[in-house]
């Protein structure tokens, strides 16, 4: 059973200050800036051969071609590294991400932190960035922005959030029960987390939902695994399979099918009497149960046999 459907975050903390508003330094500042540093010849240059002097009139057209092209062909003008101040940069990361752009989003609130590491919006923009990345579905950047959020502040009140979004992160990766499961491990300990480290948030209440889904999905996978075993006549290892699911996973959907395949599994191996406790525990549990029935009428079968040898 794919659980693959998940909601996102809830309300993403708003910042308690209004961003000022700005732009990028203009191509015409930027072409400024390139004569600038161009015309800024050494006079020693001068002396110097009329070939060389070619060569360094070569470089500085490229430079200058180099400026022009900003924004056009090359590098994002928004993500290219331009001294901003922080209201600015991180105003424009915020219009990128309610645009949905959310990968330059991200980028630019890497570079509010990267140009104002000491400034107070530095921390809401490590944690914006780990949203924004979430948002454009890069889930291996979004957990290390948010595990690098918790690094270094550890006890910051939005905490709990960068937990739950690590979580979501592994949960919304989580695959088809016939492939590899440890996403689905992984998802199951960051929700466990996120419910044993703040009980009472709004992000607990989800996660607890989430790991029931998460659970089923992992006894699922006991049972593929199990069922598998058993056509094969594995019958050992397929009790080890649904053992795990009764014992580990037994307030799943699966639990009931379980019962019922160790009532099959038991009898196969010409064990009646284990047999006959599993069917016990799916009649006491699920006396209304499909399986319950199919275990009664299997042990009625197997008795009816003995009696007539």
């Amino acid at each position: 059973m794919s659980i693959r459907a998940a909601t996102r975050p809830g309300r993403l903390p708003e910042p308690r200050r209004r961003c000022g508003t700005g732009a990028a330094i203009p191509r015409s500042a930027q072409l400024h800036l390139a004569f600038t540093r161009v015309l800024a010849i050494d006079p020693a240059m001068l002396d110097r051969s009329p070939l060389k002097l070619a060569v360094l009139a070569v470089a500085m057209t490229g430079l200058l071609l180099t400026a022009g092209c900003a924004g056009r062909g090359g590098k994002n003008r928004d993500t290219a590294y331009v001294a901003r101040d922080v209201d600015t940069l991180y105003a424009a990361a915020k219009d990128r991400l309610d645009r949905g752009d959310a990968r330059q989003a991200a980028a630019l609130f890497d570079e509010v932190e990267r140009q104002h590491p000491y400034s107070p919006w530095a921390r809401r923009a490590q944690l914006m960035s780990a949203f924004s990345y979430y948002a454009a579905r890069d889930y291996t950047k979004a957990t290390q922005s948010a595990q690098r959020f918790l690094s270094i502040h550890p006890g910051n009140r939005d905490a709990p959030y960068a937990y739950y979004l690590i979580a979501l992160c592994y949960y919304e990766q989580i695959s088809d029960v016939t492939r590899d499961q440890k996403i689905t491990q992984q998802a199951k300990q960051a929700l466990t987390d996120v419910v044993r480290r703040y009980p009472n948030t709004r992000y607990a209440g989800d996660a607890r939902l989430k790991l029931d889904l998460v659970n089923d999905h992992l006894a699922g996978k006991e049972m593929t695994i199990g069922r598998l075993y058993e056509r094969t006549g594995r019958w050992v290892a397929a009790t080890l399979r649904f053992r795990n699911v009764v014992e580990n996973y037994e307030t799943t959907s699966h639990a009931p099918e379980a019962l019922f395949r160790l009532v099959e599994s038991y009898l196969s191996l010409g064990i009646p009497d284990e047999a006959q406790k599993a069917a016990a525990v799916l009649g006491s549990n699920y006396p209304d149960s499909e399986w319950y029935h199919k275990a009664y009428d299997l042990m009625s079968k197997h008795a009816a046999g003995t009696t007539a040898i």
